[in-house]
């Protein structure tokens, strides 16, 4: 059987030292992709000695991948993505974030399930790693993982994100952008594409087989991180689902999404303050929750939150 040609794509910023680790687990792949693009976002260019440390490393070793790599100076995540899929070759599209870690059989499992299930796409876990120091309350709420599905299933359209995925190259390339480059620094660009791909036939399924790694960065062990990153997800299901990318949206559904939201808000306040004497996990679980359905609520000013506007 012929291999597959797959591309791999990182959109990358101000990371080099994570993405020369994930460099070198792609290598290591048991499935090579033919390809590996990784575009810039940093004008300064801040991964441009990376990647040409690793081309001038590849010289010595035999086999291996192509390893390309673009600038895009205009901050912005989709403009960026956007560069990754118009310089990749490959059949099939693999994007990676790059402060990942990929086992050596990630991209081989990714493609089996693509194969089995028949499958335009495939999405797998991002698992968190907590450095050793996480403080204790960190550690007790589990507040950076994602729901996990059987593999096999079908991804629920609210759950849709990158980090892991594997596309068809055909379908990605038939979708004008194909991320909007709209969204600028804020987060739902990758879930936007895929909503539209899924609204056009293609069929998405997940593999919870094919895990990657994620450690968990210093800065991002805070309230503050956790509470922006909550108001921004917020924001981004609110958007989308005013938009009717989950399913009708008229008056009456628009009245009860704001209801709940502040129902939900006012609720998780008062579970707080309750829960506080439990442990500071639980309270902070639920000031998340409040910062969520704020976010919620937020999109119906029109307003976006510019989440990596962080840095």
């Amino acid at each position: 059987m012929t291999a597959p040609r797959i591309s791999i794509c990182i959109a990358t910023y101000r990371r080099p030292e994570r993405l020369a680790l994930v460099l070198q687990d792609l290598q290591a792949q048991t499935l090579s992709p033919v390809q590996v693009v990784v575009v810039d976002n940093d004008a300064n260019q801040s991964a441009k000695s990376v990647v040409t440390q690793f081309n001038t490393q590849a010289a010595d070793r035999q086999g291996g991948f192509e390893l390309l790599y673009g600038t895009q100076l205009e901050r912005n995540i989709s403009l960026t993505r956007n560069l990754t899929v118009s310089m990749a070759t490959g059949d099939w599209l693999a994007f990676i974030d790059d402060d990942e870690r990929a086992p050596s059989d990630w991209l081989q499992t990714l493609f089996d399930a693509a194969q089995a299930h028949g499958a335009d796409g495939v999405l797998g876990p991002v698992i968190p790693q907590l450095p050793d120091d996480a403080p204790a309350w960190i550690r007790k709420g589990d507040f950076y993982s994602f729901p996990r599905l059987p593999s096999g299933a079908t991804v629920p359209l609210n759950q849709l994100r990158f980090g892991n995925v594997l596309l068809r190259g055909s379908t990605v390339r038939a979708e004008p952008g194909p991320f909007d480059p709209q969204f600028q620094l804020s987060t739902g660009e990758d879930g936007d594409m895929l909503l539209r791909l899924i609204a056009k036939g293609a069929k998405v399924t997940w593999c919870d087989e094919a895990c990657v790694t994620e450690p968990v960065e210093p800065a991002r062990m805070s309230f503050e991180w956790l509470r922006q990153r909550a108001y921004s997800g917020g924001q981004e299901y609110a958007r989308k689902a005013l938009t009717g990318a989950y399913g009708p949206m008229g008056p009456v559904a628009r009245a009860k999404l704001a209801t709940n939201a502040t129902v939900k808000l006012i609720m998780a306040g008062l579970m707080a303050v309750a829960t506080l004497p439990a442990g500071l996990h639980h309270s902070a679980h639920w000031l998340i929750r409040a910062h969520a359905n704020m976010g919620k609520l937020s999109a119906f000013s029109g307003v976006r939150y510019q989440e990596y506007s962080r840095v």
